[in-house]
């Protein structure tokens, strides 16, 4: 009798203990960050400017660092408007611009690592309307706005993470269980 009643410690042991300790840990865990995102740019995506600015803001939802920072901005005709590397001071990310630009469609694309270690990137694009003559006023002057999502802006969205650390318990829990009471059948013969 006594035999029996040590199996069904460690049985008890194995059934409630472990699930226990697995719910307590994942209760207990902090979760995960979500990922750094572009909050505002200057200019903003989509925006109509009369003069080109003197520079390109970033400003991420994270600090940046500073090693790993990549902003370019191309002109109409496919060349650099950039002038100089990009400038990293906590969250915000500065690109001087180039003076005496032509009129078109400009592209911002960037790919920066957040302190954390997130890759961010994405693209959006401005315009820069041609002058007519001393009368025209601006259609709209550089703002900081937040940019419309672009669509490959890396973003693992919401959930991600933890939905993978729930995964992993759940399966983590079935091999266990699976291996339970493969090892009690072999033990008993069966």
């Amino acid at each position: 009798m006594h035999v029996l009643q040590r199996r069904a410690a460690r049985s008890a042991a194995r059934v409630l203990v472990v699930p226990a300790a697995l719910a307590a840990l994942a209760v207990a865990a902090p979760q995960a960050a979500a990922h750094t995102e572009l909050d505002s740019a200057g200019p903003a995506a989509d925006a109509v400017l009369a003069g080109l600015p003197p520079r390109v803001t970033l400003t991420f939802s994270d600090p940046m660092d500073g090693k790993y920072a990549k902003v370019a901005v191309t002109g109409p005709d496919g060349t650099s408007a950039a002038d100089g590397s990009p400038q990293v001071d906590g969250r915000t990310v500065t690109l001087g611009l180039k003076s005496g630009a032509a009129s078109g469609r400009y592209t911002v694309g960037y790919r920066v690592v957040s302190a954390d270690g997130h890759p961010v990137s994405g693209s959006y694009a401005f315009t820069l309307q041609e002058a007519v003559g001393s009368s025209s006023a601006p259609a709209e002057e550089p703002a900081t706005a937040s940019p419309t999502p672009a669509a490959d802006q890396a973003n693992d969205g919401p959930g991600g993470p933890a939905l993978a650390a729930g995964a992993a318990l759940v399966a983590a829990g079935v091999a266990a269980s699976v291996f339970a009471v493969r090892r009690r059948k072999a033990r008993h013969g069966d």
